[in-house]
């Protein structure tokens, strides 16, 4: 049975209304500000007001009922190995039932999820597009506003829902695509970011394979240090997004999340950019490479569940084509920016210094309103157990598919594949000289 909450909560909604401040920011100068902003930053502020704040779980199992959603479920045990989803144990079940095992009732068993004790295990309801699980609910839509951020008619249908148990958390990755907001609706997280410069020290790898995710191979809460020294060159930044609060996370900015709360609900839109037809031409040829080398494996070994499978050859080789095609028409135009970039000079608190050239942008003006997330200050990483130290008996190590991918995949090889491709579909590639 479905009990919608929307009308019950109408006095509630009309109240928060009456009472919400003005804006810090208008929608055009809010996205002004992101376009410029170079850091991840949280607007403590911006959603004042929005009905997607009163999206508790306990009042969207009321409106889902008996609707059924997965859950990933891991282990609450300290590792210094990422838990990729492969690893992990899924359930389908609904938000009443999550929310019970939560509670920890004495003698309920909380439906699929008896065999897993909520002492030793967390679940995430992940990547839950709202668009699909409130489709018979449209007018819920309008109570996510990305508008205020100058995104017009941008609402709950571009949105996706995360709804997790304390411990609970995503392993650290960069998204191929766009740039994130994120909205805290219940419970605290902790994001743990690093910027695209630090891509070298977090020993990228795609392999669990997952379209438009590069995932890193490093723990970064509990790094094995003797497996990925090079770690201890990164920069974390690090804040705790509190309820009602909205963290911007800037193009290819790596970040784990970790869930601080027995329930922690959220709401994030990625933000399509114009490069974004750019790294689909390097998203299609990383696809290409690994399922033509990694086809005779088991997928479940290494396609992440949020794939669909396996698909022939001539079927990735038509979409690297059909990117490129539709990437040609501005190649020359976003050439410049998104070739990669010398690494970003960085203040101790993590922001882009300034160069003289810079002089003439408009500032950000950070301040109670606008919150830059600070680089953590780790005066040294402990060097945690249980890692493997690397052989030294002259041989080498032997060499793996895996580790094959991993160079011919790594994200600047891709980024110059693309460009020579680019450069071959436009009828350019004889008359540019290659980097220096």
């Amino acid at each position: 049975m479905f009990v919608y909450f929307r009308p019950s909560l109408c006095c509630t909604w009309r109240a928060m209304a009456a009472s919400t401040p003005p804006k810090p920011f208008g929608p055009e100068e809010a996205r002004r500000l992101l376009g410029h902003l170079q850091t991840p930053a949280v607007f403590p502020d911006m959603a004042a007001g929005w009905p997607a704040l009163l999206w508790t779980a306990e009042r969207l199992s009321r409106c889902l009922g008996d609707r059924v959603v997965r859950f990933r479920l891991g282990r609450k045990k300290e590792t210094n190995a990422p838990l990729f989803e492969t690893q992990c144990s899924y359930v389908e079940a609904t938000l009443e039932h999550f929310l019970s095992w939560t509670l920890l009732q004495t003698g309920s068993c909380p439906g699929p999820f008896c065999e897993y004790p909520s002492s030793e295990y967390w679940a995430y309801a992940d990547y839950k597009y709202i668009a699909l699980l409130l489709q018979d609910r449209p007018a819920m839509f309008q109570d996510v506003r990305w508008s205020d951020f100058g995104f017009e008619g941008r609402d709950g249908r571009e949105s996706t829902l995360w709804v997790a148990s304390e411990g609970a958390n995503t392993p650290c990755h960069l998204d191929s695509y766009g740039c994130n907001l994120v909205l805290q609706v219940e419970g605290r997280k902790r994001w743990h970011l690093f910027p695209p410069e630090d891509t070298p020290h977090l020993y990228p790898t795609r392999i669990p394979y997952e379209e438009s995710s590069v995932f890193s191979q490093v723990h970064v809460v509990h790094p094995d240090l003797r497996r990925f020294p090079l770690f201890r060159g990164s920069r974390a930044h690090e804040v705790i997004l509190q309820p009602g609060e909205v963290l911007f996370v800037p193009r290819h900015w790596w970040h784990y999340v970790e869930s601080l709360d027995p329930v922690t609900v959220s709401i994030n839109s990625w933000i399509e950019l114009d490069v974004d037809t750019v790294e689909r031409v390097g998203e299609a040829v990383a696809k290409a490479v690994v399922c033509a080398l990694k086809s005779e494996d088991d997928p479940e070994d290494w396609l992440n569940p949020t794939e669909e499978g396996v698909a022939p050859h001539r079927d990735n080789m038509l979409s690297v084509n059909l990117a490129l095609r539709a990437c040609a028409g501005t190649y020359h135009k976003l050439t410049p920016d998104w070739r990669p970039a010398r690494p970003q000079k960085r203040d101790a608190g993590g922001r882009v210094r300034e160069r003289s050239s810079d002089s003439g942008l408009p500032r950000v003006p950070f301040g109670p309103h606008l919150v830059p997330v600070r680089r953590r200050q780790d005066a040294v990483l402990p060097e945690t157990t249980g890692g493997q130290e690397v052989a030294s008996s002259g041989e080498g190590a032997v060499i793996t598919t895996n580790d094959l991918l991993d160079c011919l995949l790594h994200p600047d090889v891709i980024a110059r594949v693309t460009e020579l491709l680019l450069q071959r579909h436009t009828g350019s590639h004889g008359s540019s000289p290659p980097p220096s």
